[in-house]
């Protein structure tokens, strides 16, 4: 499963024919290419070609996947260890509000879960080809994140300029260093995660009819565990189980919240393969956040991704990679369906394109925790 469909040096890109990259991004794309895409692909290739020749030279990436959490970038550009998200709207007229939050969006999720874009300058563009000139200026917050730029087909390259004449050079980083970077959530956002949990009135997120006291007693007896592992490096697998109502996911949002500890490398993650409730749950997180802190619902969903994932995202950024996860904690909600080996394989090889993914690649979220040398524990919730 490639990272990026497509990546280059600014140079070479403008060196390569445009059929001979489009080519490889429809053979990079997992999915079936529609007639829609392509035509977003072409207009995207032949307005870059124009404006890139008047930028410095740099790395260029298409459709990269942000590991675990899985928002695609349409464009990235690294010019002067200067990060630049590109965000197309091909035929647009107008800078949409939605648009914006989107490619903000990303800029965030590369800010706080991406290393090697950690401690450089972000600068989302929003790009509606057809739109009419916006006025350029840089605003840079605190975490190095600029406000958004918006572009058009034909300005693209005066606004990056504009921004390199403001920003002094960052350290240098090559391409692949870039798209193989380890996912890994920064110190703040994971305590601002843990402030954002334990602030919010649980009742909002899951529904508990075993009590408090039970649920009180299933984490004492989980947390111990757990300490075991860790003081006697030790691994360990364990089985919530109830009916539904029970409390099982209320268990393991606080248990994935309470073992955040980043400086003791203990790690958690809440993981489901329930797409909707994972939706669910960020964004009743993220909207008692944005209402008690003011600010964007966005911003304050970025918190949530640090230990509430997609399991399937989990499971791509095992495939791609030799090394363990950053987590040495991962609670696996509806653990019950979970497909087995004959049906993984399948899938990997039909939709991900991994013929051989029984052979080469880790067959379980226990193989894959086992790559911690020293400890790691597992904890399933089961209905």
């Amino acid at each position: 499963m490639p990272k990026a469909y497509y990546d280059n040096t600014i140079s070479g890109f403008l060196g390569t024919s445009d059929e001979t990259i489009l080519g490889r991004l429809m053979i990079s794309d997992e999915f079936r290419t529609t007639i829609e895409q392509k035509n977003s692909w072409r207009s995207e290739i032949e307005i870059l070609k124009r404006q890139l020749r008047h930028v410095p030279d740099g790395s260029i990436i298409f459709e990269y996947t942000i590991p675990r959490i899985g928002d695609r970038i349409d464009v990235t550009c690294i010019i002067n260890g200067i990060i630049f998200a590109l965000e197309f709207k091909v035929n647009n007229t107008e800078y949409l509000p939605a648009d914006e939050e989107q490619v903000v969006d990303y800029a965030l999720d590369l800010k706080y879960f991406h290393e090697e874009s950690e401690r450089r300058h972000i600068v989302p563009m929003l790009i509606a080809t057809d739109a009419a000139p916006f006025g350029t200026t840089v605003t840079i917050f605190d975490d190095k994140i600029l406000d958004t730029i918006l572009c058009n087909k034909d300005n693209i390259a005066e606004k990056i300029n504009a921004i390199l004449r403001v920003i002094p050079q960052g350290e240098s980083i090559t391409t692949n260093a870039w798209i193989n970077s380890r996912y890994r959530p920064t110190p703040t956002i994971i305590e601002a995660a843990q402030a954002l949990y334990q602030k919010h009135d649980v009742k909002e997120i899951s529904r508990n009819d075993a009590g408090a006291e039970n649920l009180e007693k299933t984490n004492a007896a989980i947390n111990y565990v757990i300490e075991d592992c860790k003081t006697n490096h030790k691994k360990a697998i364990c089985f919530i189980t109830g009916v539904p109502g029970a409390g099982k996911t209320l268990a393991g949002l606080n248990i994935a919240n309470t073992r955040h500890q980043f400086e003791e490398n203990d790690h958690a993650v809440f993981l489901s393969g329930n797409g909707p409730l994972v939706q669910v749950l960020q964004e009743a997180l993220a909207r008692d956040d944005a209402k008690r802190n003011s600010i964007s619902k966005n911003k304050a969903k970025t918190k949530t991704k640090a230990f509430i994932q997609i399991v399937h995202r989990f499971r791509d950024a095992a495939v791609s990679s030799n090394d363990p996860p950053l987590e040495k904690v991962a609670i696996f909600d509806e653990a019950q369906r979970a497909w087995d080996m004959e049906q993984l394989t399948k899938f990997m090889a039909q939709k991900k394109g991994v013929p051989d993914f029984n052979k080469s690649e880790p067959e379980s979220l226990i193989e894959f925790m086992n790559r911690h040398e020293d400890w790691a524990t597992i904890v399933c919730l089961v209905g």
